[in-house]
C-alpha cells in the first residue's frame, strides 16, 4: 500500500513541478501578454468585438436604425474568429505546463466552448428542437466535414498519413457508445403501440405526460451513464495500465506523435501559465457574450429567409460556430498555395491531424449528458429522445469515420469520401421537415422560457 502511495505522490510531484516548472526559466508578464497579441494575424478582429456588441445593443426592440440584423450577425461571427484563435493557442501553451494528455483534453474542451455556449443558451430559451438538431450537427461537422477536409489537405503530397493505433480503437468504442445511447429510445419510441386510432398528421394519441415522463427518466439515467464512461475514459487515457504513463510513450506511437510530446517535455513555452489561465477566463466571458449575441441576430435572418428550422439547427448554426476555423484554414491554405508558386516547398506533415473527432466524443459524451442534467435542474424537459433522421444520419457518420480510421491510416480520398458524405446530408435535411412526434414530445413539456434580450 505504501508503495502505491509513494508511486502517487511521485506522480503529483512531476505534476506540480511542470506546472510551476521548478529548476526552470519562467516566462515574465510583459514577454507574455506580448506573445499573446502577436500569437496571429487574426488578432486584429478583436477590435470588432465592441462594434458587434454596439449592434447588437442598438437592436433592441427589433430596432434596425443603426445596425441590421445581418450586419450584427456578420460583425459577430468575424468578432469570435479571434477567440476561437486564442482558445486554441491558450490551450497549446498550456500544454506545456499540464503535459500532453491533460493538454489535449483543455485544447478539445476550448474548441468545443463556442459549440457547447451555443447550447447552453438555446436549452436557456427552451428551443429544446432546435437545440437536438444542433447537437447533431455539431457532431457530424466534426467527424465528418473537419477531419475529411483536414485529410484531404494532409494527404494531398503524401500516400498516407498516420494515427495512433490504440488511441483509435479507443476511440471507435467511445463513439459507438455514445451514438447507440440516441439509438436506444428512437428505437423504444418507434416500437409503441399507436393504436389503430394513431394518423400520421396527429401525434397526440401517442404524445402524453406518460410517455413524456417515461423518456425523460430514461434520457436523464442515460446521461449519467453517459458522463460517467466520459470521465473512465479520461482516467484511462491519462494514466494506462501498465508500464507506460501515456498513451504517447506506447509502443506503437507513431514517431511524429514522439516527436510532440519530445517538444512539450524539452521545449520552452510562451507565455507565463497565470497570464495563460487569465487569458482563457477572459476570452470565454467575452464568447459567451458574443455567442448570444450573433444568436439574437441569426434567429431573424432565418425568419427572414425562411429557412426550415431542422437545416437550420443541422447544417446552419454549426458551421456558423465553425467558421472562424474555417476562415483561418482557408487563410492559411491560400498562403501554402502562394508558397508553393513561389517555389517554398514545405515538407509533408505524417501525422493525420484527427482532433476534430476527438471534439465530437466529448461533444456526445460529455457536453450532450451534461446538457440533459443541465436541463434537468432548470426545470427544461431536454430528453435524448431525437429525431429518427438525425440518428440514422448520426449513425452512418459513425460507421464512415470507424471504416476511414480502422487501419490507424488515412489519405485524401477517404477524406474526399467523409466531405462528400457531409454535402449528401446537407443537401437531403435542406427538403425534411422534421418529425411531428418529437416536435410535439418537445414542445408541450411544460418549459420554462427566459425570453431573449433581442424582442
Amino acid at each position: 500500500m505504501s508503495g502505491l502511495v509513494d508511486a502517487g505522490k511521485s506522480r503529483l510531484e512531476r505534476f506540480v513541478t511542470r506546472f510551476l516548472r521548478k529548476g526552470r526559466p519562467k516566462v515574465g508578464l510583459i514577454d507574455s501578454l506580448k506573445a499573446v497579441a502577436l500569437s496571429s494575424w487574426v488578432n486584429i478582429f478583436i477590435l470588432i468585438l465592441p462594434i458587434a456588441w454596439a449592434a447588437h445593443f442598438s437592436n433592441v426592440n427589433n430596432k434596425q436604425n443603426v445596425f441590421t440584423f445581418p450586419s450584427t450577425f456578420s460583425l459577430c461571427l468575424l468578432g469570435i474568429i479571434p477567440l476561437e484563435k486564442l482558445f486554441d493557442y491558450g490551450g497549446e501553451q498550456m500544454a506545456f505546463y499540464l503535459g500532453r494528455d491533460i493538454g489535449d483534453l483543455v485544447v478539445v474542451t476550448l474548441n468545443n466552448a463556442v459549440e457547447a455556449t451555443l447550447a447552453i443558451i438555446l436549452l436557456r430559451r427552451c428551443e429544446l428542437r432546435l437545440l437536438q438538431s444542433t447537437i447533431i450537427g455539431v457532431v457530424i461537422l466534426h467527424l465528418l466535414l473537419i477531419p475529411g477536409t483536414s485529410f484531404i489537405v494532409g494527404g494531398a503530397r503524401v500516400l498516407h498519413q498516420d494515427l495512433h493505433p490504440h488511441l483509435t480503437q479507443v476511440n471507435h468504442s467511445l463513439l459507438v457508445m455514445g451514438v447507440l445511447s440516441l439509438l436506444l429510445p428512437a428505437a423504444v419510441f418507434t416500437a409503441l403501440d399507436r393504436g389503430a386510432e394513431a394518423l400520421p398528421d396527429n401525434p397526440s394519441y401517442i404524445v402524453n405526460d406518460t410517455t413524456r415522463d417515461t423518456f425523460l427518466v430514461v434520457s436523464r439515467g442515460l446521461a449519467v451513464i453517459l458522463l460517467a464512461v466520459y470521465v473512465a475514459s479520461r482516467v484511462y487515457l491519462h494514466d494506462p495500465p501498465g508500464e507506460h504513463d501515456t498513451l504517447a510513450e506506447h509502443p506503437d506511437a507513431p514517431l511524429a506523435l514522439l516527436d510532440e510530446e519530445e517538444h512539450l517535455i524539452h521545449g520552452e513555452p510562451e507565455v507565463n501559465q497565470w497570464v495563460c489561465l487569465g487569458m482563457l477566463a477572459v476570452t470565454i466571458a467575452l464568447m459567451a457574450a458574443t455567442a448570444e449575441w450573433l444568436v439574437d441576430s441569426i434567429e431573424f435572418v432565418r425568419e427572414d429567409r425562411g429557412i426550415r428550422e431542422e437545416w437550420f439547427g443541422l447544417v446552419l448554426l454549426p458551421i456558423v460556430s465553425f467558421a472562424a476555423d474555417g476562415f483561418v484554414a482557408i487563410a492559411y491554405f491560400l498562403r501554402y498555395i502562394c508558397e508553393h508558386l513561389l517555389g517554398r516547398k514545405t515538407p509533408p506533415a505524417t501525422l493525420a491531424k484527427a482532433r476534430a473527432i476527438d471534439l465530437s466524443i466529448q461533444f456526445i459524451l460529455f457536453w450532450m449528458p451534461f446538457i440533459v442534467i443541465l436541463g434537468w435542474w432548470t426545470n427544461k424537459p431536454m430528453s435524448l429522445l431525437f429525431d429518427i433522421f438525425e440518428v440514422a444520419v448520426l449513425i452512418g457518420a459513425m460507421f464512415l469515420v470507424n471504416y476511414v480510421t480502422a487501419d490507424a491510416k488515412t489519405n485524401w480520398l477517404e477524406g474526399f469520401a467523409m466531405v462528400s458524405f457531409y454535402s449528401m446530408i446537407a443537401l437531403t435535411t435542406w427538403f425534411y421537415d422534421g418529425q411531428i412526434e418529437i416536435s410535439e414530445m418537445l414542445n408541450a413539456g411544460g418549459c420554462f422560457i427566459v425570453e431573449s434580450s433581442v424582442e
